[in-house]
């Protein structure tokens, strides 16, 4: 019950009332220790737990008892003899008697500047992570942790946790100006405290409690609090890596291993491996097979684990399903301590709508269009960023910049880049909206993605961008500068699709398709591409790779190892989802491992062998790869023999490296004496055969070397005649 007489030094019964109700969306101006119009000091504070509240100097002492005013727990005291306010604690005492003393976060000193402030309004802080979110600090001499959100539209924010009974009324925050900015210092809170955001809407309704936007970490779903943990704090060991890194990979092997971590391999009862098991593990798995990079799917929180990680809200946070943020850290320094690139897929082009996330966060469409033509993605049910608004497109930018710089992650694989880009992506008639000129390209999109390309190389000069890109798009993997999106590689997903349906036809009807496999080299220069054969070609009824090949069971592991090696000696840079690489038979499952008992098999073990062989002779043999992005590295040998099902080809290095020919018979049929012209006379051996015994094979090939003689064929003054065993790649280099 409110006392019937309020000291004239206290508020206006108003305004402590909106405290008590959680409207106040100006408290440092109400709570605290103020002192105006050469009055004296009085403080106020709101404590619902404490039956008794004493103001102490700065050393401990007690100064005065403040009056409880209003029952529910608002406190205020005059000091007639003070003039200037000054450095206090506060002592609470409750019902029971029990003490605790407290320092008044009302006390505190904003925690932003006047330039953060500019900059984060401006949609130009292109580090805001360094800002905003939740960040354990000393400020003002005090131990605590900084808070900071943007809610440009709130009509109040606070800080809820277990360390304020998740009471919105006791922690509300200081607006900076026209920022959209909201910050407090809370004393005493730590590393591990969880906490959420309570917001009170544009329309005066208090909003489900969100998640930090910029949180750095999060409790395991399915809770969803975000965790006080701050900036990686790492004395990082890869400045080597970096260092040895060559900035235009165009010419580097890359042959990536994409991997969901959830399900790649599972200890004792299925339960996921930590950050640390999973880097110990991969660093030997992916060592003795030779791939350069690792891929994971998306490792930012995200509450769904059946989205593989497509649906985030945490784009400042790995997973905590694994552990941690600096045992990521740590995984990825040692991944580079290995050799091993790191790629993570980076998800800008939409959210999911869960009510702790980033939709209608202030009460308004903030983070997404108000429009659902231009902000709700139909096939996903997710809601799409507003690239236009340059708040938004700062916060993702800075996302970029957080895995790249502060991760010290080497590429981002960004995904769904299309969806990005086109306004009438999956839409029908008048369920979008054109652009300024009449058009379907999305311009803010296009804008955006060019800003985060650029920015990315500003803040770490090593990282790569790699473009998840479904159609004919002119210049993704173009410089912005040449007016291209500014990506370093694109996906090429019309070759997977042209060879796909190719490998799955009958070798009797190969013939008619003949050009699917060719076609992909009359617009294999036009970008830097990767050639990928990732998660989304093995779930939803698609089957496994093995599983995709015709015939018998011994054809379909020969089609296989055929097909691996026509995509090791094509252009381009390599990806491969797990478990591909030894032919598992069903469909990826993310909720189990991998069938890693399928290795007892020969058959399986050889397809692992096989491209483990390929990678090595890939990262060794500069004609495969030091022109995977330019029309010098590769010639036709004949691609045309549509009735043998042949395909043939050479591939070169830099001036001064062997060349290396591929020669594929995707036919069941052992072919002798099979006559293609070589670029050199002299010796040639056989430096891959994937029908070779060890892998599963026949054994039938050309292991005694070959003699180039001066027949001439194909319109090469040199010709080998061959023995090309069915079903099967072959790789033949100059003998030394």
């Amino acid at each position: 019950m409110t006392t019937d007489t309020f000291p004239d030094t206290a508020p206006p019964a108003s305004e402590i009332q909106d405290i008590l109700r959680g409207q106040n969306g100006d408290p440092f101006r109400t709570l605290g220790m103020h002192q105006q119009d050469g009055g004296p000091v009085t403080i106020n504070v709101f404590a619902p737990d404490a039956t008794e509240v004493t103001l102490c100097d700065a050393k401990g002492k007690d100064v005065t008892t403040l009056t409880r005013i209003d029952d529910e727990g608002f406190f205020h005291a005059a000091l007639p003899k003070k003039r200037k306010p000054f450095a206090y604690r506060l002592k609470m005492r409750n019902a029971v008697g029990h003490t605790w003393d407290v320092i008044d976060p009302y006390a505190c000193g904003p925690w932003l500047g006047e330039m953060d402030e500019y900059l984060l309004g401006e949609g130009r802080h292109e580090e805001l992570y360094r800002k905003l979110g939740a960040h354990p600090v000393t400020h003002d001499g005090i131990d605590g942790t900084a808070f900071a959100v943007w809610a440009p539209n709130a009509r109040r924010v606070s800080v809820v946790g277990h360390f304020n009974a998740w009471d919105g009324r006791r922690h509300p925050m200081r607006r900076r100006g026209a920022s959209g900015v909201w910050e407090i210092f809370l004393p005493g809170i730590t590393r591990g405290e969880i906490y959420k955001y309570e917001i009170v809407g544009a329309y005066g309704h208090v909003q489900a409690l969100k998640t930090d936007p910029v949180g750095f970490r999060a409790e395991q779903p399915p809770e969803t609090a975000s965790i006080v943990d701050g900036l990686i704090q790492r004395d990082w060991s890869d400045a080597e890596w970096f260092a040895n890194q060559d900035r235009d990979q165009r010419r580097a092997p890359m042959s990536i291993y994409e991997v969901h971590p959830g399900s790649w391999r599972r200890g004792d009862g299925n339960t996921m491996l930590s950050y640390e098991d999973m880097g110990n593990q991969l660093i030997d798995y992916v060592t003795q097979m030779g791939f350069t990079h690792v891929e994971f799917l998306p490792i930012g929180e995200h509450p769904f684990s059946g989205s593989w990680g497509y649906q985030p809200i945490g784009l400042f946070a790995p997973t905590s399903r694994f552990g941690t943020p600096q045992e990521f850290a740590a995984m990825v320094d040692r991944l580079h301590g290995a050799g091993i690139g790191v790629i993570v897929d980076w998800v800008p082009a939409h959210f999911p709508t869960d009510a702790h996330g980033l939709g209608q966060f202030d009460g308004t469409a903030l983070y997404e269009h108000a429009d659902p033509r231009q902000g709700f993605h139909q096939d996903w049910n997710t809601l799409i960023y507003n690239f236009g608004r340059r708040e938004v497109a700062n916060f993702l930018r800075a996302s970029a910049t957080y895995w790249l710089k502060e991760l010290h992650v080497d590429a981002l694989r960004v995904d769904a880049v299309a969806s990005m880009l086109y306004l009438d992506y999956s839409r029908n008639d008048g369920e979008w909206i054109p652009n300024r000129y009449g058009g379907r390209e999305n311009l803010d999109a296009i804008d955006f993605l060019k800003g985060v390309n650029e920015t990315a190389r500003d803040y770490a000069p090593h990282a790569l961008t790699i473009a998840e890109e479904s159609t004919a798009w002119p210049g993704v993997s173009r410089p912005v500068s040449e007016d291209g999106l500014g990506f370093d590689f694109k996906w090429n997903m019309g070759w997977m699709h042209d060879t796909l349906e190719y490998m799955q036809q009958d070798p009797i009807h190969r013939k008619y398709h003949h050009h699917s496999m060719t076609f992909g080299l009359v617009y294999a220069f036009s970008e830097n591409f990767v050639l990928p054969l990732s998660h989304d070609e093995v779930v939803h009824g698609k089957g496994s790779m093995l599983n995709k090949m015709p015939g018998d069971r011994w054809q379909q592991f020969a089609n296989l190892r055929a097909y691996y090696g026509f995509m090791w000696g094509h252009p381009g840079k390599k990806l491969l989802f797990m478990g591909c690489e030894f032919g598992q038979d069903r469909e990826w499952n993310h909720d189990q491992s991998l069938d890693w008992h399928l290795l007892d098999d020969p058959m399986h073990d050889g397809v692992r062998k096989l491209v483990a062989d390929l990678n090595a002779l890939y990262r060794s043999e500069p004609g495969l790869h030091e022109r995977d992005c330019q029309p010098e590295g590769f010639d036709w040998i004949e691609g045309g023999d549509t009735q043998n099902n042949v395909f043939s080809f050479v591939r070169y290095g830099e001036e001064g490296t062997k060349p290396v020919v591929v020669v594929c018979n995707m036919s069941p049929v052992l072919r002798q004496d099979y006559r293609i012209g070589v670029p050199q006379s002299g010796q040639w051996r056989e430096a891959l055969n994937s029908d070779a015994a060890d892998y599963g094979g026949s054994g039938a090939g050309n292991p005694d070397g070959l003699t180039a003689d001066g027949d001439a064929t194909h319109g090469f003054a040199n010709s080998l005649s061959l023995t090309l065993p069915p079903l099967s790649s072959v790789f033949l280099v100059p003998d030394d």
